[in-house]
């Protein structure tokens, strides 16, 4: 008898400490999402791919979720945050060099009409903007982006930039991450803008980080050995180049995918085309008064989420909520 109960309690503590048991934590997952069904699904999804009894269990290494920054991760109203940087740049260049001001997209930002990018395609845009940090070392341009996101506050919500994070979609990185998922950004942010703060912010190292990048110069010289930027675009990370730079950077197709625009419609729509259990959700900014609500350039997304079989998530009902106190 007293070795039937020795054994009993033996095996009920390993259940409760064996990572593959996931039911005795679920019902206080996610704490800042609403008990919605969008909540439910992804628990659900979580739950199947990772326990070992079950038909879709997922092993371990093929683990691979990929998150969109900005407007998934973090807030991209009124301004994308790395536009900020970049209006900010050009302000104080321009303080030092009024030769900039020829530039008529220069000259525009500077003096706050914003209304220029239009005249201006996404690529040509992000070209001007990359081109102002032509010979800049790789190591300051890191500085001056932390420092920026550090102490420049977003406009309305007076809070530094780089703490402009979706609280949800935080515990939604950390939830996979504690399932054994490894968890990658795919952005059309610039790479290192987003590698400044993604281990800070959201426990994703620098090297899960995919972006937009520049090519850069190797010096070696009397001053020492370093990374020198350029203003050519070597990856401009959006649409179709997202699964692309996925199979690059990673060589593994995703199980899970969170985006929320028409620029994550291939990464997503890539994400559920294995044969395997795979889940995407887009983040719906539809709550005006805690965030923002807006649906351009997320269009075609929403319109086709419920045929792609994408979960849409209402920032306005599953959200509990939005930014960390």
């Amino acid at each position: 008898m007293r070795i039937s109960l020795f054994l009993f309690s033996l095996t009920l503590l390993l259940a409760c400490n064996n990572p593959a048991n996931h039911n005795y934590n679920t019902s206080k997952a996610l704490p800042s999402w609403n008990n919605t069904p969008v909540k439910e699904q992804v628990l659900s999804f979580v739950e199947k791919v990772t326990e070992p009894s079950s038909i879709d269990y997922v092993p371990v290494e093929d683990r691979i979720a990929v998150f969109d920054n900005d407007g998934t991760l973090w807030n991209e109203k009124p301004l994308y945050i790395p536009l900020e940087y970049e209006i900010n740049n050009i302000q104080t260049k321009v303080a030092g060099d009024t030769s900039l001001l020829s530039n008529e997209l220069y000259k525009g930002l500077a003096e706050g009409n914003l209304a220029i990018m239009k005249d201006y395609s996404t690529f040509e845009l992000i070209t001007q903007l990359f081109a102002l940090h032509d010979g800049q070392d790789e190591v300051k341009y890191r500085e001056s982006v932390h420092r920026f996101l550090s102490y420049n506050h977003h406009s309305k919500f007076e809070r530094p930039f780089k703490e402009m994070v979706f609280k949800p979609m935080v515990e939604l990185v950390h939830y996979l991450q504690k399932h054994q998922f490894k968890v990658y950004i795919v952005t059309g942010g610039e790479i290192t803008f987003v590698r400044t703060v993604s281990q800070e912010i959201y426990n994703i190292p620098v090297e899960n980080v995919i972006g937009s990048s520049v090519k850069l110069n190797y010096i070696s010289d009397d001053q020492g050995v370093r990374l020198i930027r350029t203003g050519t675009i070597q990856s401009a990370n959006d649409k179709q180049v997202k699964p692309s730079n996925i199979e690059l950077h990673i060589g593994k197709k995703p199980i899970f995918a969170a985006g929320n625009s028409d620029g994550d419609y291939e990464m997503m729509e890539y994400t559920l085309s294995g044969n395997g259990p795979s889940m995407a959700i887009l983040v719906h900014h539809d709550d005006a008064v805690r965030e923002y609500s807006y649906m351009h350039g997320t269009e075609k997304a929403i319109e086709d989420a419920n045929s792609k079989g994408w979960q849409v998530v209402s920032m306005k009902n599953d959200f509990k909520e939005i930014f960390p106190n």
